[in-house]
């Protein structure tokens, strides 16, 4: 793998690649039966990642801890209602999605770790919402799937994808990352404006900490999916209309890891500090755990 965005824009401007082309000739080394796999694979999930995202909308999630129940559905029912919105119906409907991905995780569903079942929600929302807003096709998506995948290699090539080393910038920032620079080469831009598109959803959210109530992977990491996918669509629309990062994309990635590294153990994912250190936190604790 390249190891700076310059090099990355250097080879895809001399090949006249995509980020998604690049990414499929380097996994593959060229190979045409070991691309087949790839994009196979690629299929799969995406066929997985569809299902996760429409999974709780309807009928609810059924889960019992009364954590986040059936905010999937909430969203969804509330985009449909005919009121007035602050954000849009697509907003909505993209959120939504990524609750009922990540309820499907907290279900022990079948989900796609999109880079983590923590921030599971995000690509996969922003990908199906996509292709609801846009005439794209699901090999359209298996592209952006690849874009997505180039881009969580320099993260983890330079980072981490782990909460607890990296606070949830590492997991919520990197998926939404990830889906910003899929979703604008889906609509268009050059691997210019992915990579800037990636870099802005790290500024974004970059700094924030890893504080699940008891360890459980639901609260608050369910509003940072639905988040997470909304600052990849703006993150993306971004860069689309032309602002961009001074900063570079390998930058941003080295800023994310040092970032990461200076944050208090209490703030990656011990259950200590932060939300999960407060009151209500410890006294729900108790209930769930006895």
């Amino acid at each position: 793998m390249l190891k700076t965005a310059q090099a990355l824009i250097d080879i895809c401007g001399e090949k006249g690649w995509k980020i998604s082309d690049y990414v499929l000739e380097e996994e593959s080394k060229g190979d045409p039966e070991k691309k087949e796999q790839i994009l196979s694979e690629l299929r799969h999930m995406l066929a997985i990642m569809k299902d996760s995202t429409s999974r709780t909308l309807e009928e609810g999630s059924g889960l019992k801890q009364n954590i986040i129940n059936d905010f999937g559905k909430k969203t969804w029912d509330y985009s449909k209602s005919g009121k007035p919105f602050v954000t849009d119906e697509k907003t909505l409907r993209a959120m939504a999605r990524a609750f009922s991905t990540f309820e499907s995780n907290a279900k022990m569903d079948v989900i796609v770790a999109a880079p983590t079942a923590g921030s599971c929600g995000i690509v996969p929302a922003a990908l199906v919402s996509a292709q609801e807003d846009i005439d794209v096709s699901d090999d359209d998506l298996v592209k952006g799937l690849l874009t997505a995948i180039g881009i969580g290699q320099f993260i983890g090539g330079y980072g981490t994808f782990a909460g607890a080393e990296g606070g949830c910038q590492a997991e919520c920032g990197a998926a939404s990352s990830m889906a910003a620079a899929a979703l604008t080469e889906l609509y268009g831009g050059d691997v210019e404006a992915c990579l800037n598109a990636a870099s802005i959803a790290i500024v974004n959210i970059l700094g924030l900490v890893c504080d699940p109530l008891g360890g459980l992977v639901q609260y608050p990491c369910t509003f940072r999916n639905a988040s997470g996918v909304s600052n990849a669509r703006i993150s993306a629309d971004m860069a689309l209309a032309g602002t961009f990062s001074i900063v570079p994309f390998d930058e941003v990635c080295q800023a994310m890891k040092e970032v990461g590294d200076a944050m208090p153990a209490s703030l990656r994912e011990t259950g200590i500090g932060g939300l999960a250190g407060t009151h209500t936190a410890q006294k729900m604790c108790h209930e769930l755990f006895d």
